[in-house]
């Protein structure tokens, strides 16, 4: 039984750095061994539920500005699957959830940066999904909960967000993390090792930080959609855990 992962994609640097953080992406990898990968993209917004419907190769879309050059350069030609993404759409027709399939959509930041890292040899038939951050969310969470089971069929499911992200916020030479990004985090982690979902719900007013730490909620909806994934019997756990320039939070989470 795969579990559901919410992982932070961060600083699209990560693709070719080597951190503690980029080094812990790599033994997850070693670790889990996914028939299939199916990873909502907070770079990917839409109103209705949308998912990559092809048997080919991706486009590798760099969908960021100002970066070394060696980050345009990279690849990651990871193909998809129409089988797997018409049963994603099955699933989700059968929770209630409108579904538009996408053709033409290659893989972005979110998505590739993260599975660069984990399998770099892009082996691994790919299904990227879309997130609609104006939904509330319990919405979320049950978007998810249309594609609960799927793990135990060797498929990874992954929520690629950040818990605190607030690019006005960065601190470009600190290298130790703000309080008040540790304290939304602390709050969230408790939460989440209880599964407390209606506080988690309630975030935006019960957080310490919430405006801070998710002043767009497009980075953030991809942790509820996971945790509505994962199994209700599964314990909820910290992965790993750390920051860059300041704020920018590493947190990463399974369910």
């Amino acid at each position: 039984m795969l579990p559901a992962l919410f992982l932070a994609h961060g600083s699209p640097m990560l693709a070719i750095e080597q951190t503690d953080y980029t080094q812990f992406l790599e033994r997850l990898g070693q670790t889990l061994k996914p028939k299939a990968i199916v990873i909502f993209s907070a770079h990917w917004e839409s109103e209705v539920q949308s998912i990559s419907f092809t048997d080919g190769v991706y486009e590798t879309i760099h969908d960021f500005y100002g970066f070394p050059e060696e980050l345009y350069a990279l690849r990651y030609p990871a193909k998809g699957s129409v089988q797997l993404a018409e049963r994603l759409a099955e699933m989700f027709t059968d929770g209630g959830i409108e579904v538009r399939k996408d053709r033409s959509r290659g893989l972005d930041h979110g998505s590739w940066t993260l599975l660069h890292r984990m399998y770099p040899q892009a082996d691994i038939p790919v299904i990227q999904l879309s997130v609609n951050s104006f939904l509330p969310p319990e919405t979320q969470f049950n978007i998810g909960a249309c594609l609960r089971g799927i793990g135990a069929e060797g498929i990874l499911v992954i929520g690629s967000g950040v818990t605190v992200h607030n690019l006005r916020a960065l601190k470009w030479e600190q290298t130790t993390p703000e309080p008040w990004a540790v304290a939304f985090d602390d709050w969230l982690v408790e939460k989440v090792r209880t599964k407390d979902w209606d506080n988690l719900f309630r975030y935006a007013e019960l957080a310490p930080y919430a405006d801070m730490a998710v002043p767009t909620p497009e980075h953030f909806v991809p942790l509820f959609i996971t945790m509505g994934s994962g199994s209700p019997q599964a314990e909820a756990k910290v992965l790993h855990r750390s920051y860059d320039l300041g704020t920018l939070s590493y947190l990463c989470l399974q369910f």
